[in-house]
């Protein structure tokens, strides 16, 4: 399928894997709505692309069904249809659990569970309605595998991972699609949020060996490759890792 003249509303599209399937997307040829909260960040994706006409920006708070929707709403305003929602804000603060605070936990549940939970909210709906549609979310390999110092971030993609089957059963029928990316470990500035000091020094360190860490073009790639799949072909999990990486 085609990506042209598709519209595609896509969370936490700032930077990173946001910002890397935005311009692959525009590219491509779709009608892209993007949001997140750092509205600067933004404005300067929307003005460095050479098809202004292909993309809308919006301050958009995932947290917030009231932001999610409204971020939807402009999509159909505009365009007159949403054919892809990429649920792709989230947040990794990491520490042991006897160490880790409980603002960290609900941080992490409230952007990477109910933000993802937001945008299906925001979108099944209207894509009912249409009779097609594809519900995408950034997971990560932390949904499939635990390991120490990320049991909360761990939980919460698990749950991201529940949740999406939980949808592609229930909508199937409604010509509704669903579909997780898993990356492993990512150069971004995801690690930004990282709370506990020495895990955060390990993973940029970490990052600095190519064959250790995607860039966000990697993973942009693999969401695009899933964006373009048929109509009647539903890949519903990448699950995509650095050569070098173990777990």
């Amino acid at each position: 399928m085609t990506l042209k003249d598709k519209v595609i509303v896509i969370t936490g599209a700032s930077s990173g894997m946001g910002a890397a399937t935005t311009k692959k997307a525009i590219d491509k040829g779709a009608k892209v709505v993007i949001g997140a909260r750092n509205e600067d960040k933004l404005k300067a994706i929307a003005e460095s692309t050479e098809k202004p006409d292909n993309v809308i920006y919006q301050k958009t708070d995932v947290t917030s069904l009231d932001d999610v929707k409204a971020l939807v709403k402009t999509a159909v305003d505009k365009f007159g249809k949403i054919d892809i929602i990429y649920n792709n804000a989230g947040i990794m603060p990491q520490d042991k659990l006897v160490d880790s605070e409980p603002e960290s936990w609900k941080a992490m549940f409230d952007t990477n569970v109910i933000g993802v939970l937001n945008g299906i909210k925001a979108t099944t709906p209207i894509m009912k309605q249409q009779g097609y549609g594809l519900i995408m979310a950034t997971d990560s390999v932390a949904g499939h595998v635990v390991y120490p110092g990320s049991a909360v971030y761990n939980s919460t993609k698990f749950a991201v991972r529940a949740i999406m089957e939980g949808l592609r059963q229930e909508e199937h029928g409604n010509g509704i699609k669903t579909g997780i990316v898993s990356p492993g470990a990512v150069d971004t500035n995801l690690v930004s949020t990282i709370g506990n000091q020495q895990i955060k020094d390990a993973i940029v360190k970490m990052s600095e060996d190519k064959n250790m860490a995607l860039s966000a073009e990697d993973v942009a790639n693999s969401a695009i490759f899933m964006m373009e799949q048929p109509a009647n072909v539903n890949m519903n999990e990448i699950l995509v890792r650095p050569t070098g990486q173990s777990i």
